[in-house]
């Protein structure tokens, strides 16, 4: 297969398998994933890159800004903005003097909404 075409297949999904400070053990060809700030070993020089697994050796993409990626081991979106963020956890309003049901309801809703998406982890995730 051609590398171009190999390297468009990996990122058209838009994810990454995990984020890791080194490659894998036994990755599956056509892998992507995300090395950590911490890289060592072969990628100790990588950190912040895709590393996509292609006929046997590592090819890493620089990411781009702006750049969205979806961990499938943490469940969660992350994008390039100066280095890989996720959104942080997110608690649903409680307490306070004056209650406005309908609000509550309502960031209640979204908060739920944007964990199910994967947009922002769950409490204690």
């Amino acid at each position: 297969m051609n590398q171009s075409l190999a390297v468009l297949d990996a990122l058209v999904p838009r994810c990454v398998i995990a984020t890791l400070a080194e490659p894998p053990a036994q990755p599956a060809e056509g892998a992507c994933y995300l090395v950590a700030q911490a890289a060592a070993g072969v990628w100790s020089t990588r950190a912040g890159h895709l590393a996509i697994m292609i006929g046997g050796s590592w090819h890493f993409i620089a990411p781009a800004e702006g750049m969205l990626m979806f961990d499938q081991s943490e469940g969660v979106w992350l994008c390039f903005r100066g280095g890989w963020q996720g959104a942080g956890p997110t608690t649903a309003p409680s307490g306070g003097n004056v209650i406005d049901v309908e609000a509550r309801n309502a960031l209640a809703q979204l908060i739920e909404n944007l964990q199910t998406l994967g947009l922002i982890p769950s409490p204690g995730a």
